[in-house]
């Protein structure tokens, strides 16, 4: 695969990153099969793996990916992440400095490696100053455990709080972004990728294919989408506006002489702001069958009709596990209190 550089990182990396979620009891539950996978897609070219603390449960993902690296941890870029629910303690999630640096020993022991090089906060955390996550991330960097640090589903604002933040006290910057975006959720687009590239951020994007929409396979009709798919996105799985676009970006595909699951990739990596696309195969006929489609590239004609179904910046339907800012998700943050609402 031909690499592309990692924001200004310095570091190369491969367009197609793989993600390792379903490397799990809640995907493939083989570990063995799992490190095969792994071990193809390094074989193929793919030299960018990305997982996190909470992915299997309890670590567990993060063990499979350590055992499976043995032997060829230097050939990978290693991403992780941190700030889900990890146990019952409440300190045991966040961006505290106070859970960073645990969280970080306990990736670097799961995974067996003495350093990781690309280490991501999973989700904002408003209730936790951005100095105080950022001041942990630098301390990990001096001493040699993190070499690069990123954020994933960052609103834009707090992207740029972040890099001012950075300049202001002397920490180190945030140099990637992690969002989901596919031909379905084309809302970064706005705001996310410009900003982005203003600020030299690697972009790393999950979901191109819109949690398997875009394999074509949940068509009406046809396979119903698994019960793991209707507990997470149901909205997503089941939109309206989600379903008409796919109907009517199958003859495109077939036009471009592409399978939808081929035209959805070429799309994402196309962006000049996009570093990377995170693929999720489960099994080694997904692998294959997303490797397949890794020299597609799509003309400007293509790119326009592709447009024309789904609008730059829009997203047709919803996607349920998107971050949604505190704001929209409680009212009392949207409304003055009662008293208070009158102009006189």
């Amino acid at each position: 695969m031909r690499m592309r550089p990692l924001g200004r990182t310095g570091i190369q990396v491969s367009p197609y990153c793989l993600g390792t979620m379903m490397f799990a009891p809640f995907g493939n539950p083989d570990p063995d099969d799992c490190a095969r996978i792994i071990h193809r897609a390094l074989d193929a070219g793919i030299n960018f793996i990305d997982t996190a603390d909470v992915y299997g449960g309890d670590g567990e993902t993060e063990r499979i990916v350590g055992k499976a690296l043995k032997g060829r941890r230097d050939d990978v870029v290693l991403a992780t992440k941190f700030n889900g629910v990890m146990g019952t303690d409440p300190n045991r999630r966040g961006n505290s400095r106070r859970w960073i640096v645990t969280a970080c020993e306990n990736s670097m022991r799961r995974l067996g490696v003495d350093h990781i090089d690309l280490y991501q906060v999973h989700h904002p955390e408003p209730g936790t100053d951005i100095e105080e996550t950022l001041a942990a991330l630098t301390d990990l960097m001096r001493a040699g455990k993190v070499r690069a640090i990123g954020h994933s589903s960052m609103p834009a604002a707090e992207i740029v709080e972040a890099q001012w933040a950075s300049e202001r006290r002397g920490l180190a910057r945030f140099r990637t972004e992690q969002p989901t975006y596919s031909i379905l959720n084309r809302g970064i687009e706005r705001d996310i990728l410009p900003v982005c590239e203003r600020y030299g951020m690697g972009v790393l994007t999950w979901s191109p294919l819109a949690s398997g929409l875009l394999t074509g396979r949940f068509r009406p009709g046809g396979e119903q989408p698994s019960a793991g798919r209707m507990h997470w996105v149901p909205k997503h799985m089941t939109d309206p506006g989600n379903h008409a676009a796919v109907e009517q970006l199958v003859p495109i595909a077939g036009q471009a002489g592409l399978s939808l699951t081929h035209l959805a990739l070429a799309f994402v990596i196309s962006h000049p702001a996009v570093t990377s696309a995170i693929i999720g195969p489960r099994t080694m006929t997904h692998l294959d069958d997303l490797l397949a489609g890794a020299g597609a590239t799509l003309d400007d004609d293509t790119l326009d009709r592709i447009d024309e179904v789904v609008a730059p910046g829009v997203d047709p339907g919803t996607l349920d596990i998107a971050y949604t800012p505190p704001a929209l998700q409680r009212a009392d943050l949207r409304r003055r209190r009662a008293g208070d609402r009158a102009a006189t």
